[in-house]
Parts: structure tokens; sequence; C-alpha cells
């Protein structure tokens, strides 16, 4: 059930309590200055995966799919691209889904790797990773390439949440805990989990469930977050959950 995992919106908070998103930074400075490029950059870094995915669901191979991924990347970090972006468009997700289309559309696919970009390599990734995670998915035969990247997607963006929390637990000295619960956090406890837990951890039951129901109130609020980041606009932030939950739940 790990790739099925729920989270349930947290309470909603008001758009005027957040900072400016990356996306309508993004969006708003058109592609121009390094601040805004180096927030497309760590969208681009933290959602690679989906597009990698999509594009061997098409029929790319593990190679051409690794090129075609760079290439695509090369074209969005031009600045004369995001300057196409429309804000009233929303979301970053169908944004790049939908530039993904049109640049394989334009057969950006068939250049060989030193036209597209000189062998550059504007977003460093883990193909055998990546390909290991495909395999995850291979059963789901029934969902098109475009319902397994907004599936893709929705994953990517919980595993952000976990590492984000993961990286404030290591801060707090909590890394070895956290190891052993983050499973709880992806996928939910099962019967027994928490008392064969709390045996090994050496500590008691109680403490261990509010320990874990604290964990997921925080994983709550940075979902919340991470999903900000990719919106133009906070009013869209709970549409935005909604969906992506939808989506987990097929």
């Amino acid at each position: 059930m790990e790739d099925s995992a729920a989270v349930p919106p947290a309470p909603s908070a008001s758009p005027a309590q957040f900072q400016t998103t990356r996306w309508s930074l993004i969006v708003r400075a058109r592609g121009e200055g390094a601040v805004a490029r180096a927030a497309l950059e760590a969208l681009c870094r933290a959602y690679w995966f989906p597009l990698y995915a999509f594009a061997r669901r098409n029929g790319a191979s593990r190679h051409d799919a690794e090129d075609l991924v760079q290439a695509f990347f090369s074209h969005v970090l031009a600045s004369d691209f995001i300057a196409r972006a429309e804000p009233e468009k929303g979301r970053f997700r169908s944004f790049l889904l939908a530039s993904l289309r049109n640049f394989i559309a334009k057969e950006h696919a068939r250049e060989s790797a030193q036209k597209r970009g000189g062998g550059a390599r504007p977003v460093d990734f883990d193909e055998n990773a990546a390909e290991e995670r495909l395999g995850l998915t291979a059963g789901r035969a029934e969902l098109t390439p475009s319902e397994h990247f907004e599936r893709d997607w929705a994953l990517a963006l919980l595993e952000q949440a976990l590492d984000r929390l993961g990286a404030e637990q290591r801060a707090m000295g909590k890394a070895d805990l956290f190891a052993r619960l983050r499973p709880l956090l992806r996928a939910g406890p099962e019967r027994g989990d928490y008392e064969t837990l709390a045996i090994e951890l050496g500590i008691a039951k109680g403490t261990l469930t509010v320990t874990v129901h604290r964990l997921q109130q925080r994983y709550r609020e940075l979902v919340r977050t991470e999903i900000l980041q990719t919106v133009a606009n906070a009013d869209d932030l709970d549409d935005e959950l909604r969906h992506l939950l939808s989506i987990l739940r097929t």
C-alpha cells in the first residue's frame, strides 16, 4: 500500500499566511534573475521522475528518455520558455506536462543528445532508481501515460514532504527514530505495528503513538507546503490537494 498513502487535509490556512511560492515567483519574474531560476531548478529537481516515467511509458528507451528529459530541462530553464507561462493557468504540474507534450510533438526526442544540449545535465537524477520505481507501477496497465504522470507526481510530492520531515528530524538528532517510523507515515500502521515497534525501540506504546501522531500532523503541514510551491495562487491549494489525493485513490 506504500504507493497509495493518503494524506488527510490539514486545517485550511489563509493564503495571507503563505510566503511567495516558487511557481508564483517564477511566473511573476518570467524566469529572469537568479532567484527565479534557482526556484525553477529546485522544482525540476524535485519532480523530474514523473516526466522521465511519462517518456518511458510513451515508448522511449531508458537512455532516450534520459536524454529527452535532460533536453527538456535545458529548454525549460531558458528564460524565453518561462516567459510564455500563463499565471492564470495555475499549476506547475499541468504546465510541465503540456510543455513536455509539445516538446515531444516538435520531434526534439529524435535529435541526438549532442544537438539537444551538448551532453549537459541541467538536472541530475538517478536513472537506475527511476527504473526501479517504474517497475513498481508496471502492473497498473489500466492507467494512461497521463494518468500515470499525475499519480507519479502525487507520489513524488509526498516523498518531498517526507524528505523534508526527515531533515527536520535529523536536525533534532532523531534520524534513527524517524527511519523506523517513516514507513508508518507512508502507508499507515497495520495491526500490531505499534506494539512491535514499542518493544523494539524500548519505549511505551503510548509514547510511540503520540510521537507518530505528531509526525503525521507535521507531515500533513509539509505536504500542503509542497503543494503550495507548485501553484501560482494560494487559493488553489485545497483544490490541488483534493485532486492529488483522488488520484492516489484510483
